[in-house]
């Protein structure tokens, strides 16, 4: 109950008076300007003192209020944690300030604020004081209706919003209690209250078929309900390729391309093709990639676009895919479906044997796919081209024979290259009717998987290239080199190993290479694969093309998925742009909202500080039109995490619900990382991991070896580490937090001497495009231009339909996949090499409800 007989204006209503006002104002102007009567001021007078003194605004020489110069603040966002406190991520960087639970009663988990250092914790942190909430993050929160004595509330099912939502008796509406609930907030917290709202919602019983799903996309705020605006414009569209669509496009429908792809794939944005062909005077390979022509249907700043956009990609869930693009889209009109034609642009690359790309060009086209094939059919056919699965494609099989022959070329100029190849366990989820976990099994990778992705590094990495020669502005897929911290972390593990990584202070991809195959042989290499990967940092998109390190490509980028990725379709455009001979520039479509992660002040500082680095001077519009590429990065890489972190979730919530009725039983597992406060477990053949608290490790006092990675028992001597064996029980599942507990049966093989052991993307460099008018490109409506002819390469160069390209740089061979592998993780990419006017067949890339590989 309030302490005042009349309700009392909040800080952010009495600081949103005076951030409008022109000058200082009186207590009495304030009251005023929020109409408070006479009666009431008692109460109000008393907020200004405590705002004042808690530096939100202060008194000039008159005894006028204004506010606090903004200089004295620091802006941030709220990262809330499950245990009731939180920190606040600077938006200028620096240290996290730490945030108490007593000022995370004002706000709740990525909520924007101003704070100010109020002093350090014990453990040395600054700590904040939150001056003012500058803009609220959340206004649905999804969670269970419960009853509390009497009194109804939601229980928010993201954890790191610490309130549970008081709702009053007339806002349930029809939900009932247990039910899982949609709330639309009214009122949010503060110091001295919880936030209020009504359900507007109700998702439905907590057990119900792909409540989890439900759940996840709400939680995460993924977009999942396409606009009416674009379910209209995508019901307009035709359902099958008509003749005007075919003008200005080279015929390939006489090519027999394919696409490979899942067995439960069901978008098809990529399609292959590989024959033999002279390239100077040796015998290589002339490589088509097609991919789906999105772009010629979701026009730049339309109602399919914004809604592509708003989500920036197709979101992978056990049996069921929330797309990009509606469905007449994503699985009819430009999903290359077999036996229908299809408008696709095509990569069309000449790559020597040695697995240089000595020339590539890109131009539209038509397609008829001769097949649908999987992985697995494709590598019983390559393992046995006698068997049946090859004589029931035996029409297609010299051409996938030529598919692999492409793939150890650049699979051995990979190798030469030193891109980084992580070999760890990559697992899918096998659901039943209720869409419960079945079985967790280990995804196989074979040859054609690995095939596809080289097709495709080849094809990203030309048309980076292309970008590049052209100097037109478009998204690369950048991954920076270890950061220095890092780095020391990962070099003072490995001297306690014996093992070092080269390079000095800036280690080349090779030298993580070299390393990699060091340690391939021992019994700890997946903990110190482990430790690797962790010194890496995480791969983005950003106009400012720094390289790819993982993959060890000079430029990257993501050409060959525009189906499921807004990045692939802006490369696309960008691409059709040099084409014509001229600039694309992206527009934001109206109404959509980016989603940066960053505040206005802190992409201004960005700005500042690409300008202090010696970037050229601009004019007003081009520094405009870097700052939509620089947000468009930020918001599709933003987007892609927040995809990842739905279909965690939803894993993680499977997993618990498959181990809840296994309390008590025994499981053999593996120590997968170890912390201070105990060892994480993953158990054989499940795939699933919980944690084994350190009081479940007996009752020896255990410190935390930050640098060897392992808990070592002070009177007993006993050392957990990285994959060490164990026996474990199961002894609690939190469905609402996610976590598993494990009791320790007994160790294995812990250890009670002092030794330790420990557990990327795609890309390359290609040549330019055809000019504008090139041979081969002129065309009508209802006819296509003739497929154009390959002639010998010249002497440095290649000549593809007449047109001379300029030499490519030195190509790199592309990273080969492995289960999980830094090549698989971005699939598509090739070598340097140039453009020009004609080509042949197109690529494929993974496709379908299964979840493609990302990182």
């Amino acid at each position: 109950m309030s302490k005042y007989p009349y309700p009392i204006p909040s800080r952010e209503e009495i600081l949103g008076v005076l951030r409008t006002a022109d000058a200082a104002l009186s207590a009495n102007d304030i009251a005023e300007a929020l109409a408070i009567k006479k009666q009431e001021r008692e109460g109000f007078f008393k907020r200004l003192a405590a705002m004042e003194r808690d530096d939100q605004i202060r008194l000039d020489r008159r005894g006028y209020y204004q506010l606090t110069h903004p200089s004295n603040f620091i802006a941030g966002r709220v990262i809330g944690h499950r245990d009731g406190y939180g920190f606040a991520v600077r938006d200028e960087g620096g240290d996290d300030l730490f945030l108490p639970s007593e000022e995370m009663k004002k706000v709740m988990h990525n909520d924007r604020v101003l704070l100010r250092v109020a002093g350090y914790d014990r453990r040395g942190r600054p700590e904040g004081h939150i001056v003012e909430v500058v803009s609220r993050a959340n206004t649905h929160v999804i969670g269970r209706l419960l009853n509390e004595n009497g009194v109804m509330v939601v229980a928010p099912e993201d954890k790191r919003i610490g309130h549970d939502i008081l709702i009053p008796p007339r806002a349930q509406g029809k939900a009932k209690v247990g039910q899982v609930v949609s709330v639309e907030l009214t009122d949010y917290p503060s110091r001295y209250s919880q936030p209020i709202g009504r359900v507007s919602e109700v998702l439905g019983e907590i057990d119900d078929p792909g409540m989890e799903i439900e759940i996840a996309v709400r939680k995460y705020g993924v977009p999942h309900q396409f606009s009416p605006e674009a379910l209209a414009a995508a019901g307009a569209l035709p359902d099958e390729v008509r003749a005007p669509d075919l003008r200005h496009r080279i015929d390939l429908r006489d090519v027999p391309l394919v696409t490979i792809d899942g067995e439960d794939a069901r978008d098809f944005d990529d399609a292959v093709y590989c024959e033999p062909a002279k390239v100077g005077r040796s015998d290589g390979f002339r490589l088509i990639v097609a991919i789906a022509d999105v772009s010629h249907y979701v026009d730049s700043g339309g109602h399919l676009d914004a809604d592509a956009l708003t989500r920036s990609t197709s979101v992978y869930f056990p049996r069921r895919v929330i797309p990009m693009l509606p469905e007449k889209l994503s699985n009819g009109l430009c999903s290359l479906n077999p036996d229908v034609d299809r408008c696709v642009l095509v990569c069309d690359a000449l790559v020597a044997p040695n697995g240089e790309v000595k020339a590539y060009q890109f131009y539209p086209a038509v397609i008829h796919s001769a097949a649908r094939l999987t992985y697995t059919e494709v590598a019983a056919v390559l393992g046995n081209t006698k068997g049946p699965e090859a004589q029931r494609r035996a029409a297609l099989l010299p051409h996938l024979q030529n598919l692999y022959a492409l793939y150890k070329v650049l699979a051995k100029a990979r190798k030469s290259r030193g891109a980084i190849e992580f070999d760890s366990t990559e697992t899918y989820i096998v659901c039943n009717a209720q869409g419960k976990i079945e079985q967790i099994l280990p995804r196989t990778r074979n040859d054609a998987h690995r095939l596809i992705e080289e097709c495709m590094l080849t094809a990203n990495v030309c048309a980076a290239d292309l970008l590049k020669r052209h100097k037109q502005a478009g998204l690369y897929r950048i991954h920076a080199g270890p950061s220095g911290e890092r780095l020391q972390v990962l070099r003072t593990f490995l001297k306690t190993l014996g093992l070092s990584l080269g390079g000095g202070d800036e280690p080349a991809t090779s030298d993580y290479a070299e390393l990699m195959t060091q340690i391939e042989s021992r019994p700890d290499a997946p903990m110190l694969q482990t430790m690797l990967l962790r010194s890496m940092q995480q791969a983005v998109y950003s106009p400012d093309n720094i390289g790819h390190f993982g993959l060890a490509y000079p430029a990257y980028t993501h050409f060959t998925s525009p189906i499921r990725r807004y990045p692939d379709l802006l490369t696309h455009r960008a691409i059709k742009a040099i084409l014509a001979g001229k600039k694309y520039e992206p527009e934001i479509p109206a109404g959509v909202e980016l989603t940066t992660g960053l505040s206005p002040h802190a992409r201004k500082l960005q700005k500042d500080d690409d300008s202090a680095a010696g970037k050229a001077r601009k004019t007003a519009g081009a520094k405009k039109r870097d700052a939509i590429w620089d947000e468009l990065g930020l918001h599709c890489s933003a987007n892609e995490r927040r995809a990842d972190e739905a279909s965690r979730d939803v894993e993680a919530w499977l997993k618990c619900y498959f181990m809840r009725d296994k309390l008590g039983e025994e499981y053999g597992g593996t120590v997968s990382a170890v912390t201070s406060f105990g060892i994480f477990v993953q158990l054989d053949d499940l795939f699933i991991e919980g944690l084994v608290h350190v009081t479940e490790l007996g009752s020896d006092y255990f410190q935390f070896d930050e640098v060897r990675h392992e808990l070592r028992g002070e009177r007993t001597g006993i050392r957990y580490r990285l994959t060490d064996r164990v026996r474990v029980q199961v002894s609690r599942v939190d469905l609402d937090a996610r976590k598993i507990d494990f009791r320790l049966v007994r160790e294995v093989n812990a250890r009670a001497l002092a030794k330790t052991s420990g557990r990327a993307e795609r890309g390359g460099a290609p040549v330019p495009v055809p000019a504008a008018g090139a041979p081969g490109l002129a065309g009508s409506a209802g006819s296509v231009a003739a497929r154009p002819s390959i002639r010998q390469m010249p002497k440095g160069g290649a000549l593809l339909n007449g047109v001379q390209l300029a030499p490519a740089g030195k190509h790199p061979a592309k990273p080969k996949s492995a289960k999980v592998n830094v090549a698989r993780a971005e699939r598509g990419a090739t070598s340097p090499a140039k453009s020009g006017g004609g080509g042949k067949a197109p690529v494929k890339r993974p496709g379908g409800p299964a979840k493609k590989p990302r990182r």
